[in-house]
Order: structure tokens, then sequence, then C-alpha cells
């Protein structure tokens, strides 16, 4: 299909006014498109300071609810080592990866499958995965009053078919690579266009954006959530998980559900929420509320919904 069939030209020019200087790259084939820009972040931070040594992050949402590592905030010196922000769509991975290690395939013209790489100053990252979430899902379902895009923390986009109960439509990735007094954050996006089945273990099914819009092609979904996704990195970096903590809670499919997870002091309880941090709070079968900050603890709906009192 190529550049112009995405009409990579005016994406590009959209994307520059909002970020100057952001790429945008279309590829017909690859792995991993986190992989193709965490490995270009890894090249110019090795590049710079090879004797440091360059770590990855990944899964940013699995460590970043924590403490976050220190870095001065101060603007980039020209000195700095330099890594081009980028856009980076494939027609097709073959080695797509989502969290803790699962695959995650794309089928040309059945996924939407891109990476995001930008450079980051803000030092807690807590809730980014979330804010991802919410911008992918307000752009895709616009003002609606009864949602039918939910979000499953800490990463999952969901097609609902009944109040907690839905299937998978999307996921995001995260990872992040220190470069100078910054970090690249790397965010990938897997949306399915069909209902292809994935080879991960997903028990719910999963949906596609077609069930929404019989229209719907990859790259008139990319031109709808590209600028959104940029601008909601902008205020991320601005001022945190904040200005996503309401429009989330709208879309928050374990709300008031019974979860699972598999920390070891939490094996089941209620969804209570998302904290400012953008923690999942859930309520202990004691009454004690706790907070889980690990994106690599696995929450699984548990059952049916809590009764709500009349």
């Amino acid at each position: 299909m190529g550049a112009a069939h995405w009409n990579a030209a005016a994406l590009g020019s959209q994307l520059d006014r909002l970020w100057p200087g952001l790429a945008v790259e279309i590829v017909d084939a690859t792995g991993s498109t986190n992989t193709d820009l965490v490995e270009r972040a890894r090249a110019a931070a090795g590049a710079a300071r090879p004797e440091d040594g360059v770590s990855v992050r990944r899964s940013v949402e699995s460590a970043a609810f924590g403490a976050a590592p220190s870095f001065d905030t101060a603007d980039a010196r020209p000195d700095e080592p330099h890594f081009t922000p980028c856009l980076r769509v494939a027609e097709q991975q073959n080695g797509g990866r989502g969290r803790q290690g699962r695959s995650w395939l794309s089928e040309r013209g059945a996924s939407l499958t891109f990476s995001l790489a930008l450079p980051l100053v803000r030092t807690d990252l807590s809730g980014l995965s979330l804010a991802i979430g919410v911008a992918l899902a307000d752009a895709l379902e616009p003002r609606a009053a009864r949602p039918r895009i939910g979000l499953k923390w800490p990463n999952d986009l969901w097609l609902l078919d009944a109040p907690g109960r839905g299937r998978k439509l999307g996921g995001v990735l995260i990872e992040t690579v220190p470069l100078g007094r910054q970090r690249i954050a790397v965010i990938g996006v897997g949306l399915n266009v069909l209902a292809l089945a994935q080879p991960a273990d997903v028990a719910s099914g999963y949906a596609g954006l077609h069930e929404l819009d019989p229209e719907a092609t990859a790259p008139a979904l990319l031109e709808r959530v590209a600028a959104p996704l940029v601008d909601a990195v902008r205020t991320f970096e601005r001022a945190g998980f904040a200005p996503f903590r309401e429009r989330y809670a709208a879309r928050d499919l374990l709300s008031a559900q019974r979860v699972r997870t598999t920390q070891p002091d939490l094996p089941e309880g209620l969804a209570a929420g998302i904290d400012a941090d953008g923690a999942l709070v859930v309520e202990r079968p004691d009454g004690r509320f706790v907070r889980v900050s690990s994106g690599e603890v696995s929450v699984r709906l548990g059952g049916p919904p809590a009764k709500t009192p009349c």
C-alpha cells in the first residue's frame, strides 16, 4: 500500500505542528514497531555515552506507578544525545508484543499497529498507559453518553457488550529508554480493525472496530487517533494523570466489578476505581482498600458485578 495510502505526508505535517520534528514512517512489515524504536533509542544513547551502558524499562505501566527514577528536568542541552521523535506504522507485524511478553500479531488490513516514540523530561510516568487509553478511546468514540469502548486497567481497550463485560479491542505497551536528561517513551498501540483471533490467552474473546464502524480501515483509524495521542502526551508531560482521571472513570471497565489479582495479599476483591496516580483501588473482603500499583499484577474479572442498592 505504501505511505501514500496512509496519507503520510499530510499526517506528518499535522503532527509536526503538535510536536516539531516528529517523523512519520510507514513500513510494509516488521517484527515489532516498539522493538524498532527501542533499539533506535538505545543506539542513540549508546553512541552518545557508550561507557554508561543503556537499559530499557519494559512496560512502563508496570513500574511507573511506584517510585520513578530521578532525572534533571531542565531542557536538554545542545550537547545532549539526539533522538528524532517518530511515529512508526507497520502494515504487518510478525513479532509484536503485549504485556508480560505475550505476542500480539497483526495481519494486513485487519489491525492497526504503530509505535510513537517521544522524549520526555517528566520523571513521574504514573498513569501514562491509562492516559493513552483514554486518548485512544475518546478519539475512536467521541462524546458517547453510554460508551461502547471501555478501559481495562492498566492498558487494554475493550468493546463492551454489557456492564463489566466485553471483548478485547486493543492494547498499549509502553517501554522507556534513558537518553541524557530525558527518557524516550515508546508507546506501542495495537487495535483490531477486524476481530481476528490472537494467540495470547484472552478468555474474553476479541472485538474489532468494524463492529462500531463497518467502514473502518487502518489508515482512517490512524488519522483519527494520531494527533489526539500526541496531544495527550503533551498534556501528560505537563500535568500527569490528573487531567485524564475523570475521563478514565467514565470508561472504567472494572469499576464495581469483582476482580482477581495475582498479588499475594489480594487474591480477589471489588474494584473501586482509580486513584490520582493511576493505581487500581480494590476493596478486600474484610473491607480494607488496597492500591494495586504494578501492571505486572494480573487483574481479571472475577464473577458477576456487585449488586447496587435500589
